[in-house]
């Protein structure tokens, strides 16, 4: 069983209106103590293991990574290398039987904070995948999610991209704003179409009560986002996707062909991953952990292992808490099962077992579970885009990894 790797990286410039996330702003003085906390948490969790696990994905999302220089990723991605091993992964892409390619590594990035510079140093430290968050072409949008970029930013950032040797690039795009029409939204699409892509992620808008956005619309001062409106947003996007050559692999996400984003693949199909930082997830072996989100970010930083986590689930006892234990040692106990049955979640039992508009289910001969067009809606909230059919008996554990 090969894992992936995700890298929290909670740092930001600004905290956007809509964001829940575990992140801070204005602490970048922080960051080389945190790159150093990450070296260590990344030591004893491989210590931890029975073997050298090997690893094919690695992914640093936020928060904005990309606030990071080359040399702390240098730091990071060094000790990766001098713990885990890395393999490389077969190349869809190549008509040669069997071609691999090095392991994917990918970095999210908000544009206006790379340079030509940076990004070329990305690539040597070996990054080759990145990912921008986009949102919207539309300035007025932009300022309504507080983002610090604007179009240009973008367009700039991708040619920067292209020139520092990045091959496979992703936009992130969000729909469903208050009052957003569906013409301004197919116009922020076709924009980031127009750049050349090989992936997109496109997201519904979420409103969390602990945002701004939550406060705002708690009191009156922001409409409500229009589900039918952003249900046409995507129906629309879908098919718009698909005659411009994209697939879709998953209920948010579409490729170039060869293009899925791999560590993306490793949540949805329930394959193992091992989270580090601040709040990062690990999922492995019918263990789900998250790394407690210390709201005192210099006491995290400072702080040695063992680490506070809490066990999400395992072995079917969800939000079973053990506070006092070490991470790095309790990691351990999940990574020594080999991971080799995937932890499948009660809602895919319950989606198997009713009717539910839009889930198609096959003869008693067929394994999957897929989506149409008319659940993908439905299904966003609940299970992967293609799911695996539980087999009988089989429903004691209670998580899905994501």
């Amino acid at each position: 069983m090969t894992y992936s790797l995700y890298f929290h990286i909670p740092f930001c410039v600004h905290r956007c209106a809509y964001c829940d996330f575990n992140t801070y702003a204005g602490q970048e003085a922080f960051i080389p103590a945190y790159v150093e906390a990450l070296v260590r948490e990344i030591e004893a969790v491989a210590a931890s293991a029975p073997d050298r696990l090997p690893v094919h994905t690695i992914f640093f999302g936020g928060g904005t990574p990309s606030l990071l220089s080359p040399e702390h990723f240098e730091r990071i991605l060094g000790a990766i290398r001098k713990n885990f091993d890395l393999k490389p992964i077969i190349d869809e892409r190549s008509v040669v039987t069997n071609s691999v390619v090095p392991p994917e590594i990918s970095l999210e990035a908000n544009p206006g904070t790379v340079s030509l510079a940076s990004l070329k140093g990305l690539r040597k430290a070996g990054f080759n995948r990145i990912s921008f968050g986009v949102q919207s072409s539309h300035p007025e949008e932009l300022r309504l999610l507080e983002r610090i970029h604007d179009f240009f930013d973008v367009i700039e950032s991708v040619k920067e991209a292209r020139q520092a040797g990045f091959e496979n690039l992703n936009l992130d795009l969000i729909y469903g704003l208050p009052q957003q029409t569906l013409e301004r939204w197919q116009e922020s699409l076709k924009r980031a179409v127009g750049l050349n892509p090989e992936h997109l992620s496109l997201y519904a808008l979420t409103i969390e009560h602990d945002t701004p956005f939550g406060r705002w619309m708690a009191q009156g001062l922001m409409p409500l986002p229009d589900p039918d409106a952003a249900a046409d947003m995507y129906e629309w996007a879908s098919q718009y996707l698909q005659a411009q050559g994209y697939e879709q692999y998953e209920i948010s996400n579409w490729a170039r062909p060869g293009y899925p984003c791999r560590h993306n693949l490793q949540y949805w199909r329930n394959e193992p991953y091992l989270g580090f930082g601040a709040g990062a997830h690990g999922c492995a072996a019918n263990l789900r952990i998250a790394n407690i989100e210390d709201q005192d970010l210099h006491r995290t930083i400072i702080g040695s292992h063992p680490r506070n986590f809490s066990v999400i689930s395992r072995h079917g006892q969800p939000g079973e808490k053990r506070p006092d234990r070490g991470y790095a040692g309790d990691h351990a106990a999940g990574i020594a099962v080999d991971a080799g049955r995937r932890i499948r979640g009660n809602v895919q039992e319950t989606l198997w077992r009713r009717d539910i508009g839009g889930v198609r289910q096959g003869d008693p001969g067929i394994d999957r579970i897929r989506f149409d067009r008319m659940g993908r809606d439905k299904g966003k909230s609940a299970a992967p885009f293609d799911l695996p059919r539980p087999p009988a008996g089989e429903s004691g554990v209670h998580a899905i990894c994501g």
